[in-house]
């Protein structure tokens, strides 16, 4: 019988220019209303800091006690229209803004490890399915240059000690709004983007490999 996937979703508390993060929001929902995945094994939500120094340990704590398998970090991109699928991390702090303690990392790598690091979501099935539910979802081979990139980065890259989920990937979402993207809309969508996970993480083990 096929083990039921460990799941960990992720989002961030707000951060200078972001007094409200839409994440953060998330992550407090999830705690409280554990989506109905089938398939899905144990889950857990967490709110990540925006701290250039801590961010790795808090991903190593997260990986020591919970060890999951599946991994969706979620993240706020004003800019975006919608549930932003994010294809590419990109492994070094290019022109880095501030931390919430006002830190600005030194220009480099951010961890040993590839220059480019695909997610490893399945996004084609994300994409549909999001489209399919009529909820806005757009695609994106830059997922920044903050905490954003960073964490897609030690998540794909195994940057951070212990923290080895199978699958993983980035989403960015946009503030929250009554008549555009609302909270709704945030909860329905990251539950079919976990969905979309599970499903095929179980079909990858069933079939081979992930």
């Amino acid at each position: 019988m096929t083990e039921a996937p460990r799941v960990l979703v992720t989002g961030f508390e707000p951060f200078p220019g972001a007094p409200v993060n839409p994440t953060e929001w998330l992550v407090a929902e999830l705690q409280n209303n554990t989506p109905v995945v089938p398939g899905m094994g144990a889950f857990r939500a967490e709110v990540l800091p925006v701290d250039y120094a801590t961010v790795a340990a808090r991903l190593s704590e997260l990986g020591r006690e919970f060890q999951p398998d599946i991994a969706v970090h979620f993240g706020l991109a004003q800019s975006c229209t919608g549930f932003r699928l994010e294809r590419v991390a990109r492994n070094i702090f290019i022109a880095p803004r501030p931390d919430n303690a006002g830190v600005v990392p030194a220009a480099g790598p951010i961890c040993p490890g590839p220059e480019l690091l695909p997610s490893s979501l399945p996004l084609q099935e994300i994409y549909r399915a999001l489209l399919s539910a009529g909820l806005p979802a757009e695609w994106s081979d830059d997922a920044g240059g903050y905490l954003c990139n960073v964490v897609f980065t030690l998540s794909a890259a195994g940057g951070a000690a212990g923290f080895h989920p199978k699958v993983s990937g980035f989403v960015h979402v946009p503030l929250l709004s009554q008549d555009a993207f609302d909270e709704r809309a945030l909860f329905v969508g990251a539950t079919l983007i976990l969905e979309c996970c599970v499903s095929k993480y179980l079909s990858s083990i069933k079939n081979g490999p992930v």
